[in-house]
């Protein structure tokens, strides 16, 4: 992790704000205050942050409203929410934002600021050279995964290029590297996300969802759910489904 990386915190509660500002100061973070979401977005617009920290009860404009802005100037800086709810629902609709990480109120900051750390460091990481391979072949997608550009049929120029995120092109890469293997849960969750709890399941489960989504046009290839163990990237013949 970097040192006095710089962290964007929105909380409507200003006491709590400055407390949690304070203690991450202390810890050689340099922390941007806003007190609602209209604030936050407009500090986002005017500054570069390392990450950002969002209350999701907020005045003017809640959390997750925030974090879609955000997502539409920057798709890859690492955010985490705050709540004093702890539903699922909640949760799920966090991570189909894109969020990295959700903590329920109240909650330890020596934990925030852990996990704060670790998403600084994965966010900062040299990737792994385990694997040189940039583009594949998926029925009749080409995938780039340098670019992170996923086409289907590439030979008709009219189709659009699908411009993935980087944890979608870091899970679609996985699964084309055991296609029509199993791809272990737990694999995907410790490389991708770093680590295997019931949250980053959820995330990886809406994840999925989203390749599905783009792998829809062609009707040979099917992301199957390998039940107790993780999920299975199935791309059959032609012949086979004729």
């Amino acid at each position: 992790m970097t040192n006095n990386s710089k962290i964007l915190l929105v909380e409507d509660d200003q006491n709590f704000g400055d407390v949690l500002r304070s203690y991450l100061e202390l810890h050689d973070f340099e922390v941007h205050l806003a007190t609602d979401g209209l604030q936050g977005l407009s500090m986002f617009k005017k500054d570069n942050f390392d990450l950002c920290i969002f209350d999701v009860m907020m005045p003017k404009m809640d959390g997750f409203t925030l974090g879609k802005e955000v997502r539409k100037i920057n798709s890859t800086i690492p955010f985490v929410y705050l709540t004093a709810r702890n539903m699922k629902e909640d949760i799920l609709e966090g991570f189909k934002i894109g969020a990295d990480d959700y903590l329920s109120k109240p909650f330890n900051a020596e934990e925030l600021l852990y996990r704060i750390q670790a998403i600084l460091k994965r966010s900062t990481a040299t990737p792994e050279k385990e694997d040189e391979t940039k583009d594949f072949v998926i029925g009749k997608y080409h995938f780039n995964f340098p670019l992170r550009k996923l086409v289907f049929d590439p030979e008709n120029p009219e189709n659009p290029v699908e411009k993935l995120s980087p944890k979608e092109a870091q899970l679609l890469k996985m699964f084309c590297l055991k296609m029509n293997d199993i791809l272990p849960r737990s694999e995907a969750l410790q490389k991708i996300w770093h680590e295997d709890t019931y949250f980053t399941a959820r995330s990886m489960d809406v994840f999925v969802t989203k390749l599905r989504k783009y792998l829809r046009q062609d009707e040979n290839i099917e992301i199957v759910n390998i039940h107790g163990n993780g999920f299975q990237l199935l791309v059959k013949e032609e012949e086979e489904s004729q």
